[in-house]
């Protein structure tokens, strides 16, 4: 009996902590994006980074543009590939047409418009309103660039696609 008890107690602590950290997780999105919205980059980098750590696809998403840019951040096309697409495989639109966008102009990837427009396209597909005619005038762009082959290739890509559920985090960013 005390055995359940224990192995019960340790399940307990270990959900409210991942609820405690999922809670802070989005306080630091938060605080970063208001950061940014003031043009505080170098604040916004330091909260987006911890949140991006524990794969937080909406943070994933901003740190990325912003490494893309250099905004708070040294610009580095392959650090913002490489947060873009962690974003991106969980689902987050914002970070799909990024990434499909950094296919489209070869920076920090492969120039590939295949899988620009498998990103554009998921972008759109997860999006709403002026956000998503934005994305699909976006990958209508990229399909300018492909044969009727490509197009059907970048849907079969797009339509085959599964989210990923978020792993530990393998990368550590640190922002000074």
């Amino acid at each position: 009996m005390l055995t359940q008890r224990t192995s019960l107690g340790g399940s307990l602590a270990v959900v409210l902590w991942a609820m405690t950290a999922s809670v802070a997780s989005a306080d630091s999105v938060a605080r970063g994006a208001a950061a940014f919205h003031r043009a505080d980059y170098f604040r916004a980098a330091q909260e987006l980074a911890p949140a991006a750590e524990r794969g937080n696809p909406r943070a994933l998403g901003m740190l990325g543009f912003m490494y893309e840019h250099g905004f708070g951040v040294p610009q580095a096309y392959a650090a913002a590939a490489d947060l873009y697409y962690r974003g991106a495989v969980q689902g987050d639109p914002f970070a799909q047409a990024q990434l499909g966008l950094l296919y489209d102009k070869g920076h920090g990837v492969p120039n590939d418009y295949v899988l620009a427009y498998k990103w554009l396209n998921l972008a759109a597909a997860r999006s709403n309103g002026r956000q998503r005619d934005a994305y699909f005038r976006l990958r209508d762009a990229v399909a300018s660039k492909l044969s009727t082959y490509e197009i059907i290739a970048g849907q079969r890509f797009a339509l085959g696609w599964v989210p990923e559920q978020p792993a530990a985090a393998d990368v550590h960013l640190t922002v000074k």
